[in-house]
């Protein structure tokens, strides 16, 4: 069982920055593909941003693309999203998971554990 927990999220300025992390409670943290989604009410959980278990090989929702970094510390089992030049659509709570394919994967079904998510408002 991995427990995953998201911390880094909050109200910023359309343009703004923030940094999201996700702390994961396994000792095989880099036997796992790694994702980011996102949810807005009213909407379903999409994909944002994926990253395989060494840190080599990413994939970004075309809406992020250039925009945002998932990146991870295989030595502090934690992955990352910075997220860059902000707009109000980013708006959501934005919730980490571990896949059990450790290539990473751009489908929510691919992934195992979800963490609880963290809000992310991004204001006009």
């Amino acid at each position: 069982q991995v427990q995953l927990a998201e911390s880094g999220g909050g109200l910023v300025q359309a343009g703004g920055s923030l940094r999201l992390s996700c702390a994961a409670s396994t000792r095989t943290f880099s036997n796992y593909g790694m994702g980011w989604f996102r949810q807005a009410p009213g909407k379903e959980r999409e994909f944002v941003a994926t990253i395989n278990w060494s840190g080599g090989s990413t994939t970004y929702a075309n809406s992020v693309k250039g925009r945002f970094t998932i990146s991870r510390d295989n030595a502090k089992n934690t992955v990352f999203l910075q997220m860059n030049s902000l707009k109000p659509e980013d708006t959501a709570v934005y919730y980490c998971a571990a896949g059990g394919w450790a290539g990473g994967s751009t489908s929510r079904y691919e992934y195992d554990y979800w963490g609880q998510g963290t809000q992310v408002t991004v204001s006009s």
